[in-house]
Order: structure tokens, then C-alpha cells, then sequence
């Protein structure tokens, strides 16, 4: 006999994104964002990937969800249905905390959506589980990801190493907490 484990995963909405789950319908233009040099240069291993990958990519984001009560959300236009990338907290066995972390396709950069989508992921995992911080590991030549955890309000508290490389540990605290800027 099986067991199952069913999570419900929360849809968040925003002025212009809904966070949602992912879908299956989501693998196309997840496996397009994933396998451009561009996007993939600071994620994870830092290539790009093929379209079993990102369904393997996929089957992992939805399983955090079922094993840790958290995870990616999807992010979708309110105002045309599209695809615009994940959001949310990132959290695999050998990482050392919580990743408030995001991705987005290159037609979405510079539109402020990912401000937009962690902003409402970190609000809902503060409230949500209390966490007293959560990180942001941003490779060092990631200048835009930098930039947004700064306009976060996030601090930068070294370096760690994480898949074989070096990268920044940004740290975010909850509402009400932290450095006074």
C-alpha cells in the first residue's frame, strides 16, 4: 500500500502576479527560462538546462512543498495569464537555512516583478512559519539580484559555499526586525 501526502498550496496575489502552484502546463515555458544561457548562469550549477531537467526541476519544486510545508511558486500575469517565472523559499536537504529565491525569463526582466513576488513570498513565509531569518545565496557577479536584495532591505553577511561554489549570504529579517536603515 502507497502512501500519499497531499499538501495545499496557498495562491498569493499581488497588484499585477498570482503566486501560485505549479502545474503541469507550466514545463514549457519553465524548461524555455531554464535552458537560456542567460537565466541559467546563476542558478544552480550555473548551465542551462534540457527539457527532462526541468521537469526533474519541476517534480522537486512541488515535492518541497509536500516534505517542508514551503516552497516555489509559480508566477503567472493577472493581466494575460503568462508565465513569468518562480518565486518563493527554496530549501533542499543540504542547504544550510531557508532561500528566499527567484527566477524569472528574460522578457520579464527590468519590470520590477521580481521585487514584487519576493516581497509577497517572504511576507507569507514570515507569517506563515515564523522563521526568525531567511537567506539569499546571490553568486557575487549577480548584480541584479544583488540590487534586489538590497532594495529588500536584506544585509549581506558573507560568503558560503554552496554546490561547489562561493556565494553571497544575504539575510533578510522579518518585518519589524533587523537593521534600522
Amino acid at each position: 500500500m502507497w502512501a500519499t501526502t497531499v499538501t495545499a498550496i496557498p495562491t498569493l496575489r499581488t497588484q499585477r502576479l498570482t503566486l501560485r502552484a505549479f502545474r503541469a502546463t507550466d514545463l514549457d515555458p519553465l524548461a524555455a527560462m531554464l535552458a537560456d544561457p542567460e537565466v541559467a548562469r546563476f542558478l544552480g550549477l550555473g548551465r542551462p538546462r534540457d527539457r527532462v531537467e526541468s521537469w526533474l526541476a519541476l517534480e522537486s519544486m512541488l515535492g518541497q512543498w509536500a516534505l517542508r510545508g514551503y516552497g516555489f511558486f509559480a508566477l503567472e500575469s493577472r493581466a494575460t495569464g503568462a508565465f513569468l517565472g518562480r518565486a518563493g523559499i527554496f530549501h533542499p536537504l543540504d542547504w544550510p537555512e531557508p532561500e528566499l529565491a527567484y527566477a524569472l525569463p528574460r522578457p520579464a526582466w527590468g519590470q520590477g516583478f521580481a521585487s514584487e513576488a519576493a516581497t509577497a513570498a517572504r511576507a507569507w513565509a514570515f507569517d506563515s512559519f515564523g522563521f526568525s531569518q531567511l537567506a539569499s545565496f546571490i553568486h557575487p557577479e549577480n548584480a541584479a539580484s544583488i540590487r534586489l536584495a538590497r532594495r529588500l532591505g536584506a544585509v549581506r553577511e558573507g560568503r558560503i559555499s554552496l554546490m561547489g561554489m562561493s556565494v553571497e549570504r544575504w539575510v533578510h529579517d522579518p518585518p519589524g526586525h533587523g537593521p534600522i536603515v
